[in-house]
């Protein structure tokens, strides 16, 4: 478990292969920054657990089966409001336009998988432990390297995170196009 600085971090270092499948480096970049909107979405368990006393933290939304079903409910919303505020612009090419309710339900999956995987890197020090597979595997797993206020670990996590993409950012903006995925085209 990490703390909010790092769940954004790790959603953006999760978010990074966009810049390598999107064909356009506007268009990867609306990902990302769609994204990680959503790397703390796991943690809407913490305001429902004030009107719903049975809900824990850590507990079914801390999941792959809740992300997945959060995602595909959440996710075409952001794919549509990203169709109405960008449609003319050059920010989504053609790929992201023809799928756009998988482009938002990726950009709400990924960054929400990330948050589960940065839960699982703590031991339960201040939280329950994660039971990511659950209800197929119900046993708590845990990786156990980090401290949740670690703040070399967590501030190393976002500025990594956000130096990886800006720095893809620069590259496949400048590219001379010799490579393949987003650097292709502008």
């Amino acid at each position: 478990m990490v703390d909010v600085v790092g769940h954004l971090g790790m959603a953006l270092l999760w978010l990074v292969p966009a810049w390598f499948i999107l064909d356009r480096p506007k268009t990867a970049a609306t990902f990302v920054l769609s994204g990680f909107l959503f790397g703390m979405l796991p943690d809407v368990d913490l305001f429902l657990r004030g009107v719903f006393p049975t809900i824990k933290h850590h507990g079914i939304f801390h999941t792959v089966l809740v992300v997945t079903i959060l995602a595909a409910v959440i996710g075409p919303i952001v794919g549509w409001i990203l169709e109405e505020a960008l449609s003319g612009s050059d920010w989504l090419s053609p790929q992201a336009e023809g799928n756009i309710y998988g482009f938002g339900f990726l950009a709400v999956w990924i960054p929400g998988l990330a948050h589960v995987f940065a839960d699982m890197l703590s031991a339960p020090d201040i939280a329950e432990a994660v039971e990511p597979f659950w209800p197929i595997y119900q046993q708590s797993l845990g990786i156990d390297i980090v401290w949740y206020n670690n703040p070399w670990f967590n501030w190393g996590l976002f500025v990594a995170g956000i130096l990886l993409n800006v720095g893809i950012y620069y590259y496949v903006s400048h590219s001379n196009g010799s490579t393949t995925g987003a650097v292709a085209t502008e």
